[in-house]
């Protein structure tokens, strides 16, 4: 799962070599792939799939990825990374003229746009992949299989490190060989929040004495500026057994833990999809948001719903996304704790 360690410059961009699957040692094929993905977190997470497959088809292969800030260091450990550019959205959609300048010269083997961008139509590139627009609602990562001809068996998200990313993550975690449960309490919106107290009764349950994780460590995961969200879980954990990954770490180191649980429960996000991409048994929680599209997607990945629909619970008079409070009350703690058991199991 971690990226390559050996590194060095090329045209003032970093390197990663791929080993030859012969002699081990570092090579570089003059294939290169240039990959545009999503600013959104969640989006970026579950495109890797894709990346994944092109990179493993093309051994060696050196990769471009153009990325949203939010969503551009998830990529700093591709194998095979040549350059990650940082697409900062511009007036009159003046990014996309800046990454045509930054590579419109060159011919690319492989040119992918997940934004359906106009930018393919002015690429020199062999094969161009761009993102089709579903006609009915296909998860994302069928979408994204059926780009190279496997909508019926898609490759799943996965997640690249660094031995740095570990070292990191292995400190923050701490010593010991307990299991550790994952806590996703923060979403980008209120609507999407599993109430906390909810959260809290499901960590009693799973880590209490008679529980399926007894006395063990509870990693509470946000991001920056998630913190107000997430304090009535994390002041419910008690201090020896609270690991605090709130906004305290890098996406990669981040994975990184996430790779060390013994399962994650939390609310759609970006979190849940790294959670699932890692292999951590993962159980996301829906409502306002549709599963159907964006259901964790893993080796063991799950999720359970509210018994309204998305529809339903957003279209009652004077709704305001800003505004609204957590639409996720009618999914019951006891349904999430017999869930989150039937995972672990």
């Amino acid at each position: 799962m971690t990226g390559s360690v050996g590194k060095r410059r090329q045209g003032g961009y970093r390197v990663l070599p791929t080993p030859d699957p012969d002699t081990g040692k570092a090579c570089y094929s003059s294939m290169r792939l240039l990959f545009i993905t999503s600013n959104r977190i969640g989006d970026a997470v579950l495109s890797t799939g894709l990346l994944s497959h092109l990179i493993d088809r093309d051994p060696g292969i050196r990769v471009t990825i153009a990325a949203g800030p939010a969503s551009a260091p998830l990529f700093e450990a591709v194998p095979g990374l040549e350059r990650l550019i940082v697409l900062n959205k511009a007036r009159f959609h003046g990014h996309w003229w800046r990454l045509w300048r930054a590579v419109g010269l060159r011919k690319w083997d492989v040119a992918v746009d997940l934004r359906r961008s106009a930018i393919l139509n002015a690429l020199r590139a062999e094969e161009k992949l761009r993102v089709p627009k579903p006609v009915q609602p296909i998860h994302r990562v069928d979408v994204l299989g059926s780009m190279v001809g496997r909508a019926d068996n898609p490759p799943l998200p996965k997640m690249w490190w660094s031995p740095d990313h570990e070292e990191r993550a292995a400190a923050k975690i701490g010593s010991g060989n307990g299991k550790i449960l994952a806590i996703g309490p923060t979403a980008n919106w209120q609507g999407k929040i599993w109430p906390a107290d909810r959260f809290v009764s499901l960590i009693d349950a799973l880590t209490g004495p008679s529980g399926p994780l007894p006395r063990a460590k509870v990693a509470v995961f946000g991001g920056p500026g998630e913190r107000q969200q997430a304090m009535p879980v994390l002041q419910s954990v008690p201090e020896d057994r609270r690991i605090d990954l709130v906004g305290t770490v890098d996406l990669l180191t981040a994975a990184a833990a996430m790779s060390r649980m013994a399962l994650y429960v939390g609310n759609d996000s970006g979190l849940m999809h790294m959670s699932a991409a890692v292999g951590t048994p993962t159980l996301g929680l829906f409502g306002p948001s549709q599963e159907a599209l964006y259901a964790p997607r893993g080796p063991r990945a799950a999720f359970l719903r509210t018994p309204e629909t998305m529809a339903e619970l957003i279209g009652f008079s004077g709704y305001d996304r800003h505004t609204v409070g957590s639409l996720m009350g009618s999914l019951s703690t006891d349904q999430v704790i017999a869930g989150a058991t039937d995972l672990l199991g």
